[in-house]
């Protein structure tokens, strides 16, 4: 068993809050925590990683970014869970299931878990609450989301979330636990929505750096990100997201950002596809599988969705980006608030 990493110093008073995850996101994350008054367990399966947190860094994941002293690193996951008032989950959204089994026997009963990545199960088409209602009945279920770079959240940069739970008190006291100087966390009870737009916004970003990489220039970008915007709304719609919520920060804000930054994997990803780069070796890219479940689930309700329909097509090889674009640009005309 791998003993729990300190940094030497008192435990802030408030929460004790578990992060499952040892990444850029997972370590922003526990940063921002401990900022708000509480004391903050790390998991991650690395012991390098672990080994890194103690010596105040984070270096495959935060290059050059200080870790404020105080986080507790460790390699086992139920020393991390154990007494834990919340847990908050930064695995993957493919990874989610398969970390849930390994959580579930030491997570304690009835505390809030947060989702904290984006995506839709690929195998299943399951949103990640699900998943968790699932694994973990006797635990509600929320989610963080919201344009935030991992980087400008663990600098401690101003930034503004979401926090949705069915329960909208839940999602009140979370968002007001979570936050603290330069992190602002408003509530919100349309889970559905918000883990629509986070999931969603990852695809239009692919196709955003696609845009880029292939050289077609700001205004196909940004008629782009529009109708993509208009695709995310069709789909939220039939799944049951509010359009407010769409319109909020885990929609449209989130999208906005994902899809103007090279700092966002999916945008970069999306980049080396557009320049014909090789793909190989590129930091894990969340809209790709969303992307293929996206489009099916589009396919199955009826819903209209050309972008996200020719995102899949072009990541499985089955269209180039030209034929994508020649595709799109030759599709009947409407009228455009014919959403």
């Amino acid at each position: 068993m791998t003993e729990l990493v300190t940094s030497g110093h008192e435990a802030p008073s408030g929460w004790r809050v578990a992060v499952l995850g040892g990444g850029a996101w997972g370590t922003a994350l526990a940063l921002a925590m401990l900022r708000a008054g509480h004391f903050v367990r790390l998991y991650a399966r690395d012991p390098e990683t672990v080994a890194a947190i103690d010596r105040g860094e984070n270096p495959r994941y935060l290059p050059g970014i200080a870790l404020q002293p105080g986080i507790v690193a460790t390699t086992d996951i139920a020393a991390a869970l154990d007494g834990a008032d919340c847990v908050l989950a930064v695995a993957p959204a493919q990874a989610l299931r398969a970390m849930l089994a390994g959580a579930r026997e030491h997570v304690p009963s009835g505390v809030p878990l947060v989702l904290c990545a984006k995506g839709i199960e690929r195998d299943t088409g399951a949103l990640l609450s699900a998943i968790v209602e699932q694994a973990l009945p006797n635990n509600p279920v929320a989610a963080l989301s919201g344009p935030s770079f991992a980087t400008d959240v663990a600098r401690g940069l101003p930034t503004a979330v979401v926090v949705a739970a069915r329960d909208a008190d839940l999602a009140a006291d979370l968002a007001a636990r979570f936050s603290a100087e330069n992190l602002r966390c408003y509530s919100s009870d349309d889970l559905v929505g918000v883990e629509i737009g986070g999931a969603l916004k990852n695809v239009f970003a692919i196709a955003a750096g696609a845009v880029t990489g292939a050289r077609l220039g700001a205004s196909a970008q940004a008629a782009m990100v529009t109708r993509g915007f208009v695709e995310l709304r069709r789909i939220g719609a039939a799944l049951g997201a509010r359009p407010e919520t769409l319109m909020g920060l885990s929609g449209l804000g989130d999208l906005l950002l994902t899809c103007s930054s090279a700092q966002s994997r999916n945008f970069a990803y999306g980049l080396a596809l557009g320049q014909g780069k090789p793909l190989a070796g590129l930091p894990l890219a969340e809209g790709v599988p969303t992307a293929a479940i996206a489009a099916r689930l589009a396919a199955e309700r009826g819903i209209d969705a050309p972008i996200i329909t020719a995102v899949a097509a072009i990541l499985d090889g089955t269209v180039t980006i030209g034929q994508a674009v020649t595709a799109l640009m030759t599709r009947p005309l409407k009228t455009e608030t014919d959403i």
